[in-house]
Order: C-alpha cells, then structure tokens, then sequence
C-alpha cells in the first residue's frame, strides 16, 4: 500500500534517453513532488510509547529510593532508643545517626546520575568573502562546466523552493573547472570553521584548553588520518591525557550523537568539562556529476560548525546557561530502505557523492514518529499523556475515531528542528500543530545559514539567544535527522534568563541587531 509522503528531496524517476534532436542520447529524469508525511497517529507502535514510559521509570528510581531509606532509618533508630534508654547514650546516638544519615546522603549522590549542564556554545560565522547567493550559485556551476543543462535546471528548480536565502557561505574551490575531492581542501575548510567555533567559545568561557579532559568532534563525511579530533589537540595543544572521540558517517543527527557520548563521558570523569564539536565539509559532500539523486547535498549543505562546553560538575550550574533533561535516540538501521536511504557513492563515472533516495521522506516520517512517540511520556505533561493514550485505545475499537496529536507546545517553550528544507519544517509544522513562532529559528536559520548538518540546530539557538527569547525555565527542544536512518530528540532547560552574547553568528560586531 502507497504511503503520501513529503518531499526532504526531490523524488527521482527514470525517463530514459531521449533517440532524437539535440539531446540525443541524453538521460532524462522526472521530479515529482509528494505532500505529507506519514500519519503519525495511523500505526502507533505501542513498543515506543513502552520504551518511553521504561526511561521515565528508570529517570525517577533514584529519586524514588530516598523515601524509602528515609522511613527506613527512621524505624532503625525508633529500634535504637528502645534498646538505649539511658540518657548518658543520647550523644552517642546523636552522633551515629548523624554518621548514618550523612552515610545515606553520600551514597545517594554518588549513585544518582550527575546533571549535565551546557556551560555556553558558539557557532562560526564565516568571512564575507564565502557569502553565495542563489543566482551566483548557478552562475559558477555553470561556468564550472562540470554539470549538463539537465543538472542546471535541477538546481535551480530546488534552490527556488529550498528556504535558503542569499547569504550562505560556501568555499569557491568546489566551482573550480578541474575540481576533485582532495583531503587538503577538507582539512583546510574543517580547520577553518572548527578552529574558529572553538576561538570563540573559549573567549566566552574564559576556559584554558588544558582545562578540557574530554573532546568529541563529530563530521559525516570528512574522515582523516590523523583525525579531525587529533587536529583540534594538535592545534590548542590540549592535555595528554584527554579522552577524544571522532565520530563519522552519523549525518546531520550526530551531533546529538555526540552530547549524549559526552554525557556519558562526564558521568565517568565527573567534574571534568567536555568539549564537543559538529561540522561538516561542504567541499567533500560536492558532486560534480549528472545524477540528479546525488545533487541534492549541492544546493543544501553549507558552511559551518558549532562547538560546546559540557560540565557534570554541580558547581558549574550557577554559570551554565542550560541543563540537559532530557535525551532520546532513534534508529531505524535495521530496516533495508531506511539504511538505504541516504548513501555516500559512486556514480557510473567514479565521481563521490552523496546520494538520497525517494524513500527518505518516509523513513525519516516514520523514524520521527518513533521518536517523538518515546519522548512523549518523559515531557509532555500528564493530562496530554492521558487524552493521547485514551485516543489510542479507542481508536483500535471505532474506525471512524479522530486521532488525537498530543500538545507539544505544552511540554516546550522552543523548538529547533534541523534546517532541512522549507517543504519539511512546513510539514513537521502540520503535524505537530505548531506555531510560526516555533518554526521561526529554524526557517531563519535555513534562509541565513542553510543546512549546516549537525551544527544547524545550535545556529537555531544561537538565534533565539540572539532574539533575547530565552528566559529562566524554558525548555527548548533540539530535533535531528540523520543517515541510518536516525532521529534524534534533545530537551535543555534555560537555567537563567539568557541575554544577547557577545559572541554570536546573528549578531554583526558594529550593529545591535541580527543580521
């Protein structure tokens, strides 16, 4: 059975060679364009809204144990004054029920799970000279002579609908006549956008690198030898004993991937500060061939990086700006089409690009679906959490009952979904009922900075800062798809009312305003 799906791409079809006139022998595709995402309420898989409830049990046992050993106590030392009545042991009493209490309140903290606080993030903004608009773009591509008339148009065709407006930053090399994928262009553009995140952010923290015990950096594509994190320590001479970690070939969802290895990491090394990195190189995903299925990460992706500083320490709450509440990771691998569905190939002539299925919208539909069906029991609150489980067991018993999509809105005060296309945040948009001033972060980002990859959602709340919108309390939702096919969900919550930083790709140095 057909499932309407929307389009993150275009949907490829093959039309064959043309025998006659001026294009003959040319290959010839159709675009089609689809209008929906998958319903989100048609087939809830009840194992997610399960796997939901199981993190929301498992997040609160701590906190469940401490009355427990409290009532405990309390009748142990009832116990113990009967056994002592002598007034000469009431110090001695006191004292070992203090020993015992603060025993208990040791053994608490150690065993529940430190918060993870975001101390500051920065995105790079790159120089002015990278700036491209929509008709520069076409107009180097063609002259670059690498593409067809078909491959142009194509382009054009996706630039118009895309969102993405006319000041993204792109490096020049890739429109070079002669252009091949090389490792120098990729070390050089991931150094530049990397090295100048992480200037930025320790300017804002005032953090020495020697300071960092552990550093994820995470890139889709751009894998080198010695690795991209083996460049940042190399490059800010950081400790030897550092724990690093270089994820590839994640997607745009790795950098979620990331904070939730840092996470981990800071449970083990508490009191540590870990620095994550997510960028990707927009010179190793371009391709230069005819494949229309392999173009379109040439008119998305552009440039940029984010860098974090992530903390466990309890002491570095009162300067953090946000608290990590909530994590969820969704992967659909194990399905054939949904690890198909965005693949880094060859074409027939041996020219590296990446290439994106028709089947994307519907695996990332459904991938999404999962998602946010697991996330749903950890933040939304509990009278949405009923009408949502109401709604589904009656909708198995009457066919003609209308589904019920919980209230997100009421579970975050801000929403970053990944930058994609405007075709896409239009849909997410419908299905999660939610307001233009929700979706404002991300349509602003994807006109001003395009898709970023991994680093789109930090530029959103970089934005928001930007905007003076973040204030004490607010919870704001981090949302990413990736290759795999994966979706992956972040919630922080604003620990002080954040003001504008000095430090922000939105912000111009001589103008108060975003630019």
């Amino acid at each position: 059975m057909a499932r309407e799906q929307e389009q993150f791409s275009a949907e490829i079809e093959n039309r064959g060679s043309e025998n006659f006139g001026p294009n003959g022998g040319s290959f010839f595709v159709s675009v089609k364009v689809r209008q929906h995402l998958p319903d989100f309420l048609g087939s809830v898989n009840l194992k997610y809204v399960k796997l939901g409830y199981s993190y929301l049990i498992s997040h609160r046992l701590y906190f469940l144990i401490v009355p427990v050993l409290i009532v405990l106590c309390s009748a142990e030392i009832g116990k113990l004054k009967d056994l002592f009545p002598n007034p000469k042991c009431e110090l001695t009493d006191a004292l070992f029920i203090l020993g015992l209490l603060g025993f208990i309140l040791y053994i608490f903290l150690d065993l529940a799970p430190r918060s993870t606080y975001l101390v500051d993030f920065a995105c790079y903004r790159p120089p002015d000279e990278l700036k491209i608009s929509k008709e520069e773009f076409i107009e180097l591509a063609r002259n670059s002579g690498n593409f067809n008339d078909a491959a142009i148009d194509f382009h054009k065709r996706v630039l118009k609908s895309s969102g993405i407006g006319q000041e993204t930053y792109m490096p020049r090399v890739v429109f070079r006549p002669d252009y091949t994928i090389s490792l120098k262009d990729g070390r050089e553009e991931a150094a530049m956008v990397m090295f100048g995140a992480i200037n930025d952010l320790f300017r804002a923290t005032k953090i020495r690198p020697k300071d960092i015990r552990i550093l994820v950096v995470n890139c889709g594509v751009l894998n080198t030898t010695p690795s991209l994190s083996s460049m940042v320590i190399n490059h800010f001479k950081l400790r030897p004993n550092i724990q690093s970690f270089n994820l590839g070939g994640m997607g745009c969802a790795a950098g979620i991937i990331a904070i939730d290895l840092a996470k981990d990491l800071l449970n083990a090394y508490p009191g540590t500060y870990a620095l994550v990195v997510s960028t990707e190189a927009v010179c190793y995903t371009w391709y230069k061939g005819n494949d229309l299925d392999m173009l379109l990460s040439n008119c998305f992706f552009r440039m940029g990086a984010a860098a974090m500083l992530l903390s466990s320490s309890r002491l570095d709450r009162w300067r953090a700006k946000y608290e990590l509440k909530q994590l969820v990771r969704t992967h659909k691998g194990m399905d054939e089409r949904s690890f198909e569905s965005i693949h880094l190939k060859e074409d027939a002539k041996g020219t590296q690009g990446v290439s994106v299925s028709k089947d994307v919208v519907e695996v990332g539909g459904h991938a999404l679906k999962a998602n946010i069906t697991t996330l749903g029991p950890l933040v939304l609150p509990v009278s949405e959490q009923f009408h949502f489980l109401t709604n589904l067991l009656f909708r198995k018993k009457k066919t003609n009952y209308k589904p019920y999509i919980p209230d997100y809105k009421l579970a975050f005060e801000h929403v970053c979904v990944l930058a994609t296309s405007n075709k896409v945040l239009d849909e997410i948009q419908k299905n999660l009922e939610l307001t233009e001033e929700y979706m404002e972060a991300s349509r602003k980002t994807l006109e001003r900075f395009g898709n970023t990859s991994s680093s789109s959602v930090w530029y959103e709340l970089a934005y928001l800062e930007a905007t003076s919108k973040i204030k004490r309390g607010d919870r704001v939702w981090q949302l990413a798809f990736g290759s795999g096919f994966k979706c992956n969900s972040v919630v922080w919550k604003a620990l002080n009312n954040v003001g504008r930083p000095k430090q922000n790709p939105w912000l111009d140095e001589d103008k108060d305003e975003c630019s």
